[in-house]
């Protein structure tokens, strides 16, 4: 691609789309060009307060836009699939808000769709891209801690009161703590396993519809080796991780939007990182993507389809375990 930064289209112009676009003026490649909501006053005050060019109230309107060279997807979960592929067909690079699908299945076609158009497609991951996330995990593959033996990753923030049609519950909309939270969890033991477990246990709390509203997850690993996860609606958790090994344990404070990371030997602190950002944390992301794109390439390294899948199978696993409701979402 003969140009030096990429033009985003932001649609779904919720909390986490305030968040993008708030970090994107604290990367070197990319630029806020068009957002969209089905409320067109919404996507008009969204543009003039991060000063995008292009504001539309149809979805439709901003893939079709030419001056977009890639499009952020910011909508509920059940959405994904349908919108991700329109994007893709309209000839647009994709960054899919976690998680990217609802179920394997709609993975499995939404990989298909990537391949057929020559797309590129990334699930929004962001917390793999944060300095403290992968100094960790430096720490880590140098045999800082020495043999990895335990993960412990959680999770929650309280969803209250309950209500069937908040989107977190929703049943049609994908609800429920693993898909919403759980992801996380779930992907920090994915990033320092780099494996799948050999045998999972679970305890969930179902909400009153049906769907999973606090879990508590076991993983076990070839070596005997452990990931304790958890995620909740009914409760905050601590929402840290901790890499555990024979030498030392690494301890990352708030994981999901991590600026530190801190490394003991017993009680005993031995080493820190702090990654002083100004921003939010969403910019490494949205730095390496516009890059992938800007050189032509179809995946992440960090987050290829691969690692998505893992997270699919997993938390379908998990809700199977669970009895929880399965979300619906059209094929297409």
């Amino acid at each position: 691609m003969n140009k030096q930064h990429i033009r985003w289209g932001i649609i779904g112009l919720g909390r986490i789309a305030n968040s993008f676009a708030q970090d994107i003026p604290f990367t070197t490649n990319a630029s806020l060009q068009a957002v969209a909501a089905r409320d067109g006053d919404k996507a008009d005050a969204f543009a003039q307060r991060y000063g995008a060019t292009h504001a539309y109230d149809s979805y439709n309107a901003l893939f079709q836009d030419p001056s977009v060279d890639a499009v952020y997807i910011a909508t509920p979960h059940s959405l994904h699939l349908e919108q991700a592929t329109e994007a893709m067909r309209a000839g647009k690079a994709v960054l899919c808000e976690k998680p990217i699908t609802t179920s394997p299945s709609e993975l499995e076609q939404l990989t298909a769709i990537a391949a057929q158009t020559d797309s590129y497609l990334m699930e929004g991951m962001w917390t793999y891209f944060l300095p403290a996330v992968q100094k960790a995990k430096q720490w880590v593959d140098t045999g800082r801690i020495g043999k990895l033996l335990h993960v412990k990753s959680d999770f929650g923030y309280p969803q209250l009161p309950y209500s069937p049609d908040k989107r977190e519950y929703n049943a049609t909309l994908g609800g429920g703590t693993l898909l919403e939270m759980g992801i996380y969890p779930i992907a920090l033991a994915r990033l320092f396993f780099g494996e799948d477990p050999i045998n999972v246990d679970q305890q969930s709390h179902l909400a009153p519809n049906g769907v999973e509203d606090d879990t508590t997850t076991l993983f076990t690993y070839p070596g005997d080796r452990y990931a304790n996860l958890a995620s909740s609606f009914r409760c905050k958790l601590q929402n840290w991780t901790y890499i555990i090994g024979e030498d030392g344990y690494i301890a990352i404070p708030d994981t999901w939007r991590a600026n530190r990371c801190l490394l003991y030997e017993l009680d005993t602190l031995v080493d820190e990182f702090d990654d002083k950002r100004e921003s939010l944390g969403f910019h490494y992301e949205v730095e390496a993507v516009s890059q992938d794109i800007l050189e032509g390439k179809k995946t992440s390294k960090i987050v290829p389809h691969s690692t998505s899948m893992a997270f699919q199978l997993q938390i379908e696993q998990l809700r199977k375990m669970a009895g929880s409701l399965q979300p619906c979402s059209a094929a297409l």
